[in-house]
């Protein structure tokens, strides 16, 4: 995987973070909430900041490669 593959899927993994991110944020804003969908989002919240994390770490190799030859 290249560079700039690697950034692009970093770029989705984010954007999906921050939907996830604004559906938590709604339900804390509503009234009674959703502790289960509470729950679940902020294991996906978890999953995706590891996954982008990856992807950064994939891409610097990725640079650091190309930079060396």
């Amino acid at each position: 995987m290249t560079t700039d593959d690697s950034l692009s899927r970093a770029e989705e993994l984010l954007a999906r973070l921050e939907a996830a991110r604004g559906e938590l944020e709604q339900l804390s804003q509503g009234e009674g909430g959703a502790p289960e969908r509470a729950l679940e989002l902020l294991a996906e919240l978890s999953e995706l900041a590891k996954a982008v994390e990856e992807e950064l770490d994939r891409a610097k190799r990725a640079a650091e490669a190309d930079a060396r030859s």
